[in-house]
């Protein structure tokens, strides 16, 4: 009987942009069952609030072609479809693909598995590209954004919603402590593992943050970018056209 494989390493997660994209896709298909549960309580219930503005914020058209990248378990995708969009969700992790087909609606949308670096989607041909908690999580983020550039028409958009970086060294300390001192908590008691969801955090810590990732998006090509915080700066929602 082989072995189970090994359970991801924190501390191995961010050498490189390899060991990201397996860390990544290891965890992800650790704690796909329990993605749901975990996103509500560590966004004090808000997060379906936060993707119903992301989806307001998109001005989907009946008939618009949405892509939602890194879509989980579909809600950002099964919102779109309801504005009368056609949609395609795509996510690294095969289970979350898996649990997405269970929701309801989900037949109206065509499900993938793949990487935002590398999208199996033909250039120009995306109206609205979506994500929740996406940009965040891949190995290379110039890479995916230029990616996420070439396969939107001119004109088309991209609206990320995701963790934010609090540009104050103080209020940034206590939420990246409170994230940490939760995220080992949930570990411990979901999976005998602590840092399963000391990775939030971690991952954080690496991330640039609402105005760097205005940066980012405009040297990939991008233009009109924007951010809008959420709970106070902790959150952000990113806008941007090709």
């Amino acid at each position: 009987m082989p072995l189970p494989p090994a359970r991801p390493r924190l501390q191995d997660a961010f050498a490189t942009p390899t060991d990201k994209r397996r860390y990544v896709g290891r965890l992800f298909a650790t704690i796909a069952d329990r993605y749901d549960l975990i996103t509500r309580l560590l966004s004090f219930g808000r997060d379906q609030r936060w993707k119903a503005r992301l989806i307001d914020l998109a001005r989907i058209e009946p008939g618009a072609r949405v892509l939602d990248v890194a879509c989980g378990t579909g809600d950002l995708a099964s919102r779109a479809a309801a504005a009368g969009a056609r949609v395609a969700g795509l996510d690294l992790t095969l289970r979350m693909i898996v649990l997405a087909r269970r929701k309801p609606g989900a037949g109206r949308i065509a499900w993938l598995v793949g990487d935002i670096g590398q999208l199996p989607v033909a250039a120009g041909t995306v109206d609205i590209i979506t994500t929740g908690y996406g940009l965040r999580n891949v190995p290379d983020l110039p890479r995916a954004l230029a990616e996420l550039h070439r396969v939107l028409r001119p004109g088309g958009r991209l609206c990320s919603l995701d963790f934010d970086r609090p540009e104050s060294p103080a209020l940034r300390a206590v939420y990246l402590s409170y994230l940490t001192l939760v995220g080992s908590a949930l570990g411990w008691v979901l999976h005998r593992d602590p840092d399963t969801y000391r990775y939030i955090p971690a991952s954080i810590r690496r991330y640039p943050g609402a105005r760097g990732l205005v940066a980012l998006l405009e040297a990939a090509g991008f233009s009109d970018v924007r951010h809008v915080r959420l709970l106070g700066g902790l959150m952000a929602i990113h806008l941007a056209r090709r």
